[in-house]
């Protein structure tokens, strides 16, 4: 019999956390997030992590998991996030996978071999000093030269992923692309609903630039120095994060902060530009527009009658 899985997912900032609290009261979910920058510990705000107060009672899985120096891979994610699907269904409890983190995602809904390509902690090192001594161009430049496609989707700051691309072709000689178009097989491992929330893409970019704002009156430049005055690394792959990045320029002098608050715009407008784009090569998943409905409650009696009706609840 297969396990039940609802996922919820959309860009950066069109309202994915207020519905998913909603939904998960209704149907008697437990959240298991699938954000990247989530999992690390003392990145709060820069994040828009989710707080207790907002979660209402409902248990949340995969945040806080670990510290900004630590890695934490698609395969780490996929073994964990998989042990909670089978552990709230053994329960009668319909796991809800929230988040805008796209690997994440395809690592549960597809057989995706790359994740299951060990890593090689020397190739690893290698590539961090190439990055550090070199920058990120320099490295998103070495993955172009091999695999265009991938170099395309990553976003130049997103030297995680670029090293695993690079790394992945090292040890095996294949590039990410032609992993994805051999073995990008639908996992059948699940009764699934995969729902994207989307908007107006000028009153998304509008939602987004008021989040940012936010940050910073929230207190997000505190957070930055809070995490470097720990003996945090600004070199490490999570303070490369879009709003970490350029706070530490600021910081450092190399920016106004009017400046750097309008590149952490700008790179969270193109981040959910990149979100959607990634979203839209899967068909099974349904898509919803949030401008369609007056309010949280109306947008969730929708996807309720969806999940319901798809996951035989009853």
């Amino acid at each position: 019999m297969k396990e039940k899985l609802f996922i919820l997912m959309g860009p950066t900032a069109v309202g994915k956390t207020s519905v998913s609290i909603e939904l998960a009261e209704r149907l008697n979910g437990e959240i298991i997030s699938a954000d990247s920058m989530q999992i690390y510990k003392y990145m709060d705000i820069g994040t828009a992590k989710i707080s207790k107060e907002e979660m209402k009672g409902i248990p949340h899985y995969l945040l806080d998991m670990i510290y900004p120096d630590e890695s934490f891979t698609v395969s780490n994610y996929k073994e964990l996030a998989s042990k909670y699907i089978t552990k709230l269904n053994d329960k009668n409890i319909l796991p809800i996978v929230v988040g805008g983190t796209g690997l994440y995602i395809n690592s549960l809904v597809y057989n995706l071999n790359f994740a299951q390509v060990a890593s090689n902690d020397d190739i690893r090192r290698k590539l961090e000093s190439t990055r550090i001594e070199r920058g990120n161009n320099y490295l998103h430049n070495l993955l172009k030269d091999i695999d265009k496609d991938s170099a395309d989707r990553i976003s130049i700051n997103d030297t995680k992923r670029i090293i695993r691309a690079l790394e992945i072709y090292e040890i095996t000689g294949k590039t990410m692309t032609e992993y994805n178009k051999n073995f990008r097989l639908p996992n059948e491992d699940y009764d699934l609903v995969m729902i994207c929330l989307n908007m107006n893409r000028e009153k998304l970019y509008q939602r987004i630039n008021y989040r940012v704002d936010l940050m910073i009156q929230s207190g997000l430049i505190d957070e930055v120095k809070y995490i470097l005055d720990k003996g945090y690394d600004k070199n490490l792959v999570s303070l490369q994060g879009i709003g970490y990045k350029e706070i530490i320029m600021y910081l450092e002098n190399k920016c106004s902060l009017d400046e750097a608050i309008e590149k952490i715009k700008q790179g969270s407008r193109n981040y959910a530009k990149r979100q959607l784009t990634w979203f839209r090569r899967d068909n099974r998943i349904r898509w919803i527009d949030v401008d369609c409905f007056d309010d949280v409650d109306d947008l969730s009696d929708t996807i309720q009658e969806i999940v319901i009706k798809n996951l035989y609840i009853k």
